[in-house]
Order: structure tokens, then sequence, then C-alpha cells
């Protein structure tokens, strides 16, 4: 596991960077153990759970160690003058209120608490499965706000609400620990997309910047050549056959495609929605900045209803659907031949 950390970065670690090491030495040995749990969530009801404690491993940091943030500063489109047309973003609209949300920002926070178009809404994302994931925070008559609890299940991201400690997977929206077990987080349409592509569709928009731009390293990629090792980091359960497991994928529901596939093709049918797969966004994971990395392209999910409205969906890596969604399918398809100087 130790192969993913580069000499550089040894001489130059960040904070992601000792958690991980500190991981690697200790979270594979470690048993989930809810009693050593209890010390730091004292609150968490872990006699309510609807997953095996096993499948839960320290991910290095501590409860919140990796800090959301809630109180989200944003400037016009104007104003963000340090993104490049390439860089990767969550792009999230509702009722007209559009919000850019860099991924050289959340690579550090991981979760956004916030309020767009009148919704709360909590805009995550987890660095280690590519998961770009905006929820609905309202939950029957309350409105919970999220953190993080260090933790990861399947490589993912668990996070826990602070009214009533129970713990989430962030991939699926699943409550899995403590009194909100069994409940289900909405998942809310939004894009993960380039800064251009953002910037001609809103320009009156608004993009999130750091709330102390010396804090964190921002715009570095503490990850780097992550999503093209031969296997992930923190992960030993199955792997998808015929695919690479960190290669991208798109997916809806019960179902996937490659981005190998969606290259070749530009746009597929499938059914009720259109997946449609354009170059000019950087791998947020691939070189030492994340504005950087490589073209992995932008990919759209638009219903065929008139007008077309963007379909609820995730892109993520092929391992982390097949964890989730073991006996689900992802379209393969035929490969993308590639030319000289073309990226994926």
């Amino acid at each position: 596991m130790l192969s993913r950390i580069t000499i550089r970065q040894l001489r130059h670690p960040g904070p992601f960077l000792l958690a991980a090491v500190v991981a690697l030495l200790i979270s594979g040995s470690a048993a989930a153990d809810p009693d050593r749990w209890r010390y730091a969530w004292p609150n968490t009801d872990f006699t309510k759970h609807s997953v095996d404690f096993r499948s839960i491993r320290s991910g290095g940091p501590p409860r919140d160690g990796i800090p959301p943030i809630d109180d989200p500063a944003f400037v016009p489109v104007s104003g963000a003058s340090e993104l490049v047309p390439e860089e990767p973003l969550i792009s999230l609209n509702i009722a007209g209120d559009a919000r850019a949300y860099p991924l050289r920002v959340l690579m550090w926070h991981e979760i956004v608490n916030d309020t767009v178009g009148g919704v709360p809404v909590a805009v995550t994302y987890c660095p280690l499965c590519n998961a770009a994931i905006v929820f609905d925070r309202r939950l029957d008559d309350r409105v919970l706000d999220f953190g993080t609890t260090g933790n990861l299940r399947n490589s993912d991201l668990v996070m826990y609400d602070r009214q009533t400690e129970s713990w989430w997977q962030q991939y699926t929206g699943d409550a899995i620990v403590g009194d909100l077990t069994g409940q289900t987080l909405t998942l809310l349409a939004s894009r993960l997309t380039s800064w251009g592509r953002f910037r001609t569709a809103h320009p009156e928009g608004r993009v999130l910047v750091p709330n102390d731009p010396r804090s964190r390293h921002y715009g570095v990629n503490p990850y780097v050549g992550y999503d093209t090792r031969p296997a992930p980091f923190l992960y030993d359960g199955e792997l998808p056959e015929g695919i690479a497991p960190l290669e991208r994928v798109v997916a809806v529901g019960d179902r996937a495609w490659s981005f190998e596939h969606l290259r070749a093709m530009r746009t597929v049918d499938a059914g009720e929605f259109v997946i449609s797969w354009e170059p000019g966004q950087a791998s947020a994971v691939d070189a030492n900045m994340v504005a950087l990395g490589r073209d992995v392209g932008n990919i759209t999910v638009r219903s065929k209803g008139s007008p077309p409205e963007d379909v609820p969906h995730h892109v993520t890596f092929a391992f982390v659907f097949h964890a989730f969604q073991p006996g689900a399918e992802i379209v393969l398809g035929e490969p993308f031949e590639r030319g000289e100087g073309d990226d994926i």
C-alpha cells in the first residue's frame, strides 16, 4: 500500500498524507470496536446499525479531523481568478441559485453544509471514491448538518449528523449506525464539471472560496497518481471484472457506464435519459495540482422530457459502484481507441 506515496510526498507531507500513513499502520489491524468508538462518540447509539462493524475502518484522521465547512464563503464568477478552465468542481443549481464548489477546496474539507435556492444541502466529496454527491439535509421535520467521522467503509467517507450523531454512508446517503439507521437522504441533481463549463453556463453564479486561504494547501492534490493505481487505497473488498477498479463510471440507479465506453460513443441513449461525454475536465486525483490532472472529460445525464432536466447520478470509480451494488451491471461496450496525446 505504501507504493502510492511518492518520495517527494514523504519529504513534503500534508495533513492527509500523514493521516494516510498512520491509517496504513493501524487501521488494517485494528478491529472494529464500538466500545472503543464510544469514547469519541458517547451520543451515538451503537446498538442500532445496518452494516457489519468490521466493514468500517479508520481513515486516519479523528472526528472532524477533516473539517467540514459550515459557513461557506462565495465570490462571483468574475472573482474566481485562481481557477483554470479545466478545473473540476461540483455545479449545483436550485431555483436559479447556481453555485460552484471547486474540488481544490472540497479535497480538504469533504463536506459543505449550505443552503441553495432555499434548500438546505450537504455538498460532499470523497477523494478516495471520486464521489461528488449533493444531498438535501432535510429529513422529516428536522434539518441535519454533517461532519466527518474519520472512518471509511468500502474506502468511502462515513459522515455523521450533529443532531443525533448517527453515521451516514456518503456514497448511498444511508444512515448505517445510530438512531437514524435505515433512513436515507434525498440525492439532488448536480454535476461534476469543469470551471470553464460552469462559467459559461452560469455567468451570474457564485463560487466557493476558502474561509482562510492559508489554512490548507488549496489547489494541491494529496493523492498524486491515485486514479491510475492498479488497486484502490484502504479497500480490501471484491473488485469488478472486466474493468480497471479505478476507471471512472457514471451510475444511475442499478446500472453504470464506463467512461471508456462513453468517450468512444460520446452520447448514449439509456431509455429514459441520455448520457453525454465531452472533453475538458481535469482529474482531481492525478497530478500534484488539482488543475493539472489529465483530461477525463465531462458527463451530463439529462432526461428526455421537455425541457430536459438533469438526472441525479454518481460519477465514481468502478470498484465503488461494485462494492455498493455488487450485482449491478457496468456497461463496458467498445473501448475508446486512443490517438496520440489522448488521455482518460
